[in-house]
């Protein structure tokens, strides 16, 4: 279908001016320009509390903040990855999805400032992923949130990170996740899909700054063929838990993201894939100008309890 006349508007505004790439300006400034950025900005829905505090990750102490909705629990858990490339963005910008996520699933809902590439590169991110599960699942009973709950979720280079944790969760086989959330992940480092091609330009995240990204979080092509830098090279994904996925039509992630959902059903994992026509990459985080944005929250809430209730 044609572009979302929202999503189209908001382009349109992001696009004036022809600014650079995100693979032409030094990380740096890109960083600096986020730290005021307004696109993901949003009402704040009222939670019972929300913490910041510090876990110990596996070479730095880790920022984490934590959204408690209201109520007395115990809660589901929900431990969320935010996008950005492994390079950019912090869990500050995506209060106000994760503070809804809270009430919509009555989760206490977990986000990290994991570590960014390129200055730390695969797999310090991921590895502060998995520290971040762990910890939450280690403490569960401070938390107030039932261990049998807890499910990830992540955006972009956070579906990325959660799909990766999810399957290392899987080879360990120490502990179960109840479920995973992929919003347009990008588990693939395939740049010859037809969505790369038809959406690598004027629609945010393009093909150039797709491979960029990559260069900057892995260790040249070291790591092509590990399944937690790059989770489609897994050899089965058996096991896996029951798991949402989500793509946008005009997002260069699109075919990456339908792929992985076929390959999950292929090897009989309870999977949910919604594709949503006329939308872009990033939609859910700029929901305050695109609808869809907060209709997709609505969405995968009600498959989350749907998920959690039969469980």
């Amino acid at each position: 279908m044609p572009l979302d006349p929202q999503a189209a508007a908001f382009l349109a505004i992001a696009n004036d001016g022809n600014p650079p790439d995100i693979s032409e300006v030094p990380i740096s400034v890109t960083r600096t320009g986020l730290q005021a950025a307004k696109f993901m900005s949003g009402a704040r829905e009222d939670v019972g509390h929300v913490t910041h505090t510090f876990i110990p990750g596996p070479t730095a102490d880790l920022p984490i903040r934590i959204f408690t909705p209201k109520g007395s629990g115990p809660f589901n858990g929900l431990v969320y990855f935010h996008g950005g490339g492994w390079c950019v963005f912090f869990d500050e910008l995506y209060e106000p999805q994760l503070r809804s996520l809270a009430n919509s699933t009555n989760s206490v809902v977990i986000s990290v400032n994991y570590q960014k590439a390129p200055e730390h590169k695969f797999p310090i991110p991921f590895d502060d992923c998995y520290a971040t599960l762990e910890w939450v699942f280690q403490n569960s009973e401070s938390l107030n949130i039932n261990q049998s709950k807890i499910g990830i979720a992540g955006d972009s280079a956070g579906g990325n990170l959660a799909s990766a944790v999810a399957l290392k969760v899987r080879d360990q086989g120490l502990r179960k996740l109840a479920y995973q959330l992929l919003i347009y992940p990008c588990n693939d480092r395939k740049f010859d899909y037809s969505s790369m091609l038809s959406n690598g330009e004027g629609y945010g995240l393009t093909k150039k700054g797709m491979e960029w990204l990559w260069e900057q979080y892995l260790n040249d092509n070291d790591d092509d063929q590990n399944p937690y830098a790059i989770p489609h090279v897994a050899k089965s994904f058996k096991n896996l838990p029951p798991t949402i996925i989500i793509t946008a039509e005009y997002d260069v992630l699109h075919d990456d993201g339908a792929a992985y959902a076929q390959k999950l059903i292929a090897d009989n994992v309870p999977t949910i894939y919604r594709d949503y026509p006329g939308q872009i990459h990033g939609f859910f985080s700029y929901s305050e100008d695109i609808d869809e944005g907060k209709n997709l929250r609505k969405e995968f809430a009600r498959d989350i309890n749907g998920i959690l209730s039969a469980g």
